[in-house]
């Protein structure tokens, strides 16, 4: 079996499931490349726990953990099996590398795992487990758990950090729908640093980053990227997934590692 790849996705809000965009067709074009992916690991921002936590369902629900939504969002379903055996095995490898981590089973999957998979595998035919980000992950420990989930990619499993590119949900509430300049600007400079694999320079990204503090009030849909850039090798150039800017402020753009073509849609 081939290394499985590794992404970083910006889900955006909730409304993706249902608005495509630019970065819809190109996840669905990734995912007709994933014949060999066993199963998927997710780590997203909407689950978030005192210390690492691994859901182990079998047959996980499809949780709709938002309000104020389009009725027609809370219908959809992701009916993709759980991998309890491969989940209690990134418990262990976990548990073996220092981190303090639990289990789960009965955990379903947040709209951070179903809304851009339902794009990229929309069959839901691959397994998909989550793990939690700790409350206290920061750029550095980010890195730190993608690099030790990394080993798991060798059994087929696919590692998928979602999160976004940009992410002020204040601005997002109040958005006329106008682009904002901030947004793209945060976009690109992140876009020149990971493609020129510069890490020290996404580690510090708060303080080096230009409107980081507007991009990211908070650091929890950024830090999937550091667990993507983690899990990588260094070896392997970034493939980047060109998305729009939606409702003005959110950034779609999107990253993989260890696909073997570029992709197109």
């Amino acid at each position: 079996m081939s290394i499985a790849p590794v992404f970083f996705i910006s889900h955006g809000a909730p409304t993706f499931a249902l608005e495509p965009g630019q970065l819809g067709p190109k996840l669905r074009a990734a995912g007709q490349q994933l014949t060999d992916v066993k199963a998927i690991l997710v780590v997203s921002p909407h689950w978030q726990t005192r210390d690492i936590r691994v859901m182990t369902t079998a047959a996980p629900e499809t949780i709709h953990d938002f309000g104020g939504f389009p009725r027609a969002l809370y219908a959809l379903q992701y009916p993709a099996p759980g991998a309890p055996q491969l989940a209690t095995a990134t418990a262990q490898l976990l548990s073996r590398s220092g981190w303090a981590v639990g289990v789960e089973p009965q955990r379903g999957l947040d709209h951070g795992a179903w809304v851009p998979l339902l794009h990229m595998l929309p069959d839901a035919r691959v397994p998909v487990f989550q793990v939690s980000m700790p409350y206290s992950l920061d750029t550095a420990s980010a890195l730190q758990l993608g690099r030790t989930l990394a080993p798991l990619r060798e059994e087929g499993v696919m590692i998928l950090g979602s999160g976004s590119m940009t992410h002020n949900l204040y601005e997002f509430r109040q958005s006329s729908g106008r682009e904002a300049a901030y947004a793209r600007e945060f976009a690109q400079w992140n876009h020149r640093a990971i493609m020129a694999n510069e890490i020290d320079q996404l580690l510090a990204y708060r303080t080096l980053a230009p409107h980081a503090e507007r991009a990211h009030p908070t650091d929890e849909h950024y830090l999937p990227l550091l667990v993507a850039l983690g899990a990588r090798s260094e070896q392997e150039p970034a493939r980047f997934i060109e998305g729009d800017i939606t409702y003005g402020v959110l950034s779609m753009d999107s990253y993989a590692w260890g696909l073997p073509a570029t992709i197109t849609a």
